[in-house]
């Protein structure tokens, strides 16, 4: 958070182009009233009338020349336009990003929140090493599993402990998936789904008590919660979420109806497979891993710290993968052809795995139907990846892992010939060099956010938009607009 605190308070803003247009008027203006000026004070001197008479034709030439309409004119054009903008639920923060905002040429768009719904729900499940649909009906019934299996338990647990979600007070009587959540998008579509699968979460966790935890962050990608257990053995249980890569990476075994089996060659494309599968249907998807800790290492009343991190993070045992569906929003796919047709390119910046963000800019037209990536032509050509020229590729799917690799001028050569780009696994520090880098090309830059981690990037661009239902309020502090109904398609409209 602090850091991200740093990255924001420490940019230097540009202006914007209606001030530059404005100031490169007003240089005209005064060269062309200097040169009257000073041409009727000649003038006036070789026709032979007084030096204070000339002085006076000098002033009052340059006087005349002052636009005194200018400001008011642009001030109530500008102020009739936000007023124009805010019936359709854009509040505008800065006057001059409502003109910025008709020159923007390239959106750089945040995914969760902004293009979709923010709406998680559950869908499907990998444990036992096979898919099975999850199940969000009320009553039950449509159950495809067997819940006394060992596997289905391990997931259970780990994704009723590994949480920091809770229903609001109050909500007994709410169906269960209508019921408000105190915590992220993610993390309440998991509490909703055990909650109907397993029953009273809250008080199962009362019943294991969490004493310590290692929130999630952007650069892990992992979250920790390490647990006193209900059962009569003493060790403690470490529970971990986050990226399923981050997640498979500390792991060395798996666990398999009800045995744990060494994490081989075998598993890991079984996990792959499974999770090209999940993420190709535009599913978020989170992995899940457990360790049960040494009592003689870890004794009751161990004194853990996550600052210190005095607990194992890897040798973990591999549980499976949660992914949940989060609709596209209905007016984005026309909102982006709009844009599209007006000449704007609009560019996804998300922190999810690039497979999932592929499919959805697929479903909401941010990559054309029948625009390639390098990848897609390897596979259509049954070519290594590396043989691809990547000049054939119309579209670009673009790892942070890559990003991080390269210099200013791939980065420049990349945004220049790749009319769809989509990047995925961004840090915030990444959002800002993506916003710099379309800025250097001399493209007007809109950045559309909802999350802390967006507010540097908001913050650099032309005009930062945020989102003000779901937003942050860091993020709504660091745009120049608000949308109040979280809809991107009123920004093209």
């Amino acid at each position: 958070m602090g850091r991200i605190a740093n990255l924001a308070s420490g940019l230097e803003m540009g202006e914007t182009p209606i001030a530059r247009e404005i100031e490169h008027f007003i240089h005209i203006i005064t060269g062309v009233a200097v040169f009257l000026g000073v041409t009727f004070f000649v003038v006036a001197f070789v026709l032979g009338y007084h030096w204070l008479d000339a002085v006076i034709f000098l002033i009052g030439i340059i006087v005349a020349n002052v636009p005194e309409g200018l400001l008011a004119t642009v001030t109530v054009c500008l102020t009739l336009t936000a007023k124009r903008m805010a019936s359709k639920n854009c509040l505008v923060k800065n006057l001059e990003a409502v003109e910025t905002l008709g020159s923007t040429s390239t959106i750089c768009s945040d995914k969760t929140g902004t293009l979709t719904q923010n709406r998680m729900t559950v869908a499907h499940m990998w444990f036992d090493n096979r898919i099975i649909e999850a199940d969000t009906t009320e009553d039950q019934s449509g159950a495809q599993f067997d819940k006394s299996s060992a596997g289905w338990k391990a997931m259970a647990r780990n994704a009723c402990l590994c949480s920091r979600a809770e229903f609001k007070a109050g909500q007994d009587l709410v169906p269960i998936l209508k019921r408000d959540v105190a915590g992220d998008a993610s993390e309440s579509a998991i509490l909703k789904c055990m909650e109907l699968s397993v029953g009273n979460v809250m008080q199962y966790r009362a019943r294991n008590r969490k004493v310590c935890e290692l929130p999630f962050n952007s650069t892990n990608k992992f979250h920790i919660t390490i647990h006193e257990t209900e059962e009569d053995d003493p060790s403690y249980l470490l529970c971990m979420k986050g990226a399923p890569e981050r997640i498979l990476e500390r792991s060395t075994s798996i666990f398999i109806e009800g045995k744990e089996l060494p994490l081989d060659q075998e598993m890991r494309d079984s996990f792959n497979a499974a999770y090209l599968e999940l993420g190709g249907l535009g599913e978020r998807v989170i992995g899940f891993c457990e360790q049960k800790l040494s009592p003689e290492k870890y004794p009751p009343g161990f004194p853990f710290d996550p600052d210190e991190c005095n607990f194992p993070v890897s040798g973990m045992r591999f549980i499976g993968l949660v992914s949940m569906i989060d609709p596209p929003r209905a007016a984005v796919p026309d909102a982006v052809a709009k844009c599209r047709s007006a000449g704007i390119k609009v560019i996804m910046v998300t922190g999810d795995h690039p497979i999932t963000a592929k499919a959805i800019a697929r479903s909401v037209g941010i990559i054309s139907e029948g625009n390639e990536t390098v990848e897609d032509i390897a596979l259509r050509l049954n070519i290594a990846i590396e043989d691809v020229d990547p000049r054939m590729a119309k579209a670009a799917v673009i790892h942070g892992q890559q990003l991080r690799e390269l210099s200013a001028e791939q980065l420049d050569d990349l945004l220049l010939n790749h009319p769809e780009i989509v990047f995925a696994r961004t840090s915030p520090q990444q959002k800002l060099i993506i916003v710099e880098g379309c800025q250097r090309q001399g493209a007007i830059v809109a950045v559309t956010g909802d999350g802390v981690n967006d507010s540097p990037a908001l913050k650099k661009a032309d005009i930062g938009v945020a989102m003000g239902i779901a937003g942050s309020d860091v993020s709504k502090q660091a745009a120049d607009m608000i949308l109040l109904d979280d809809n991107f398609a009123s920004i093209v409209t």
